[in-house]
């Protein structure tokens, strides 16, 4: 109930235009992370990391419903998998999994978001990766939102999911590579400017 209160009064921060309506906000991308991961082999588990990436985050913490979530991922020299993996990142922008000849971003548009306590909860929305198009729920928990030391006002969430590859025609080397892809999201989102 406290962050409740807290993000309803960040928001009044903004002024009055911001009630009742959706604040347009940008991501902090030097706190931002976007990972997916998987079971190679029963061995390990390895993951990416999605780094180019923009949208639109027009968000109502007030009336979730009433929020905007669409974003766009430029998948050409936008995933990082570590160091010494030029071949895995090859093989990654074949047509075995991204297709990226074809299919250079992906994208993601929320559907749905559902709340109980305002601090909790669920967004759906359609993912399109390697020209295909399923569904997705993540899990969403609001962190913080507040006013920075720079007079900005910030807000931070974390959301976690998973969905099975192979629904995006990616289902090279299932099951010794798991189908089932982890996926985790920690950001702050800066409100912008007007």
């Amino acid at each position: 109930m406290t962050r409740f209160l807290t993000a309803t009064a960040a928001l009044a921060l903004i002024g009055a235009a911001a009630q009742a309506e959706p604040v347009s906000f940008e991501f902090d991308k030097s706190h931002t992370i976007i990972q997916a991961s998987w079971v190679h082999q029963g061995y390990s588990t390895q993951s990416l990391q999605f780094t180019d990436y923009d949208g639109t985050l027009d968000l109502d913490l007030e009336d979730p419903s009433a929020s905007t979530v669409d974003i766009t991922f430029n998948l050409v020299d936008g995933i990082w998998a570590g160091a010494n993996q030029e071949r895995f990142l090859g093989h990654l922008a074949s047509d075995d999994f991204f297709g990226l000849d074809a299919n250079p971003t992906a994208h993601f548009v929320a559907t749905g978001f559902e709340t109980e306590d305002g601090e909790t909860g669920t967004m759906t929305g359609d993912l399109t990766m390697n020209g295909v198009t399923a569904p997705v729920t993540l899990n969403v928990t609001l962190n913080q939102v507040g006013e920075t030391q720079d007079g900005n006002t910030k807000a931070g969430f974390t959301a976690t999911g998973s969905l099975m590859r192979s629904e995006w025609d990616m289902g090279f080397a299932v099951p010794y590579v798991s189908d089932e892809i982890e996926l985790f999201i920690s950001t702050e989102l800066v409100a912008a400017a007007e």
